[in-house]
């Protein structure tokens, strides 16, 4: 029933937007190089009067300085605060006088961009845009403002469960690796960051050589070209080099705890994964839906939520990064519940890794993953974001009108080697933030790693 009703939106879509109008392909999707020489991806549709405009630099949160992180952080939410000769009352007033969107974020291996308009107005948004990529302003005001925002939100994070456990994996697995350090800084280095160390970030990064852009909306290949060179033409055209290494995975087999005063015990656990360019990605995708994927027959959610209550929810992610792969699971459990969960995650873990899975859970999972697709791709941002992200996999402009075939390819044998592959469930590192009854850890720790330790009581 689920999947004739995918089908049904599926038809609509492709009837209502002209994006899907050739019924073989996911996306028509163009490939052009501007007279500057950045290559672009372009969706072109005109049923509505918007361009979106998703970009990204290679390198991310490796650039901030070793001692001071967040740097980028900052960045990101400083660049519309005033730009060139336009202060940040000014800026921002443009943006909503012209009905313009502007993003900005730091990731682990990227800095991410968009930019949203109505046509009418796309002069004015890519001209901005422009001046807050090549002459952000960094004012004092706005820096100390932001600055502040920022470690406001820090204090508010260091008081929430969920962002303890992710903070902890993140910081213990990727040990002496910049995807340890926490993104958002510290309240510390909050104290440390000057405008310089802003305009250092910028002008290190934010180069062509790094850039990946993609576009959605009613522009033509010649008016995108031109867009392109008016926003990003004028960047140096090398970013500087970085060489931060893989990212090994650290304490496998490890149980790591960091008490904290709460009914329930929040639990991350997960291992070495693959990357995104591995022979095995699509089955492993398959895989991992059927084991603990956003569908509520997933085995996870089944065994642990479903048939005991042990939890209101466990997913599991494939995820590829530029330095590691990871497979992680993420699930929350009374104290007093939590080594029942864990129990029955290694069981699961290790019962997809002996027996692989069936062929009826397969093909209900290639139907839902190719089937929701076109689901994901029904606005001018959300088609300019993914292939955005398909850019940075390194993956071809047509890869997305491929995906369906590669996952449809996939066989229940190679469900069962990639899962014997994979899924090691002595190898799981497991983060543990709460006061879980019945669970001996091999880690205690007193605060989340990456961050200041408590100060001692006189």
């Amino acid at each position: 029933m689920i999947n004739r009703f995918i089908f049904a939106l599926f038809i609509i879509i492709t009837i209502a937007h002209p994006a899907f109008a050739d019924s073989a392909k996911v996306l028509d999707v163009q490939k052009l190089k501007t007279p500057a020489g950045i290559e672009v991806w372009l969706v072109e549709d005109k049923s509505v009067p918007v361009i979106s405009i998703s970009y990204s630099f290679e390198g991310g949160l490796v650039y901030d300085p070793e001692e001071k992180p967040g740097v980028g952080r900052l960045v990101s939410i400083l660049l519309d605060e005033g730009a060139d000769d336009l202060t940040s009352q000014q800026f921002q007033g443009q943006l909503s006088d012209n009905a313009i969107g502007i993003e900005f974020n730091a990731g682990r291996d990227a800095f991410y961009g968009r930019l949203k308009t109505l046509k009418a107005n796309k002069d004015t948004a890519f001209h901005l845009l422009s001046l807050a990529l090549t002459k952000p302003r960094f004012d004092g005001d706005a820096i100390e403002r932001m600055r502040n925002a920022n470690a406001s939100g820090i204090k508010d994070d260091m008081g929430e469960p969920g962002w303890l456990v992710a903070r902890t994996f993140n910081g213990m697995v990727f040990e002496g690796h910049p995807y340890a350090v926490p993104g958002f800084g510290t309240l510390e280095s909050m104290t440390k960051i000057t405008r310089q160390d802003l305009l250092d970030f910028v002008h290190a990064q934010f180069a062509r050589d790094v850039l990946k852009v993609s576009i959605a909306g009613d522009i033509s290949k010649e008016e995108a070209a031109k867009a392109v060179d008016g926003i990003f033409a004028s960047l140096p055209a090398q970013a500087e080099k970085t060489d931060q290494g893989e990212a090994a995975f650290k304490y496998p087999g490890k149980t790591i705890m960091l008490p904290l005063d709460v009914p329930q015990t929040y639990i991350s656990a997960g291992e070495a994964g693959i990357k995104r360019d591995d022979k095995d990605w699509q089955a492993a995708t398959i895989m991992n839906y059927i084991l603990g994927g956003s569908d509520f027959d997933a085995r996870l959610m089944r065994e642990i939520r479903k048939k005991r209550g042990l939890t209101y929810g466990v997913y599991s992610t494939l995820t590829s990064m530029k330095h590691a792969g990871l497979l992680q699971a993420n699930l929350s459990a009374s104290n007093e519940k939590v080594a029942e969960a864990l129990s029955l995650l290694r069981q699961e873990w290790a019962k997809m890794a002996k027996d692989g899975a069936t062929e009826e859970e397969v093909q209900d999972a290639k139907a839902y993953l190719t089937g929701s697709l076109p689901l994901e791709l029904t606005s001018t941002d959300s088609i300019s974001e993914t292939l955005n992200s398909l850019q940075r996999d390194g993956l071809d402009y047509d890869y997305i009108n491929r995906r369906n075939a590669e996952l449809n390819a996939v066989t229940t044998a190679d469900i069962k080697r990639v899962a014997a592959r994979l899924l090691k469930p002595e190898n799981l590192t497991i983060v543990l933030v709460g006061q879980p009854q019945g669970v001996t850890a091999d880690i205690m720790l007193d605060h989340p790693p990456g961050t200041a330790a408590p100060q001692q009581k006189q």
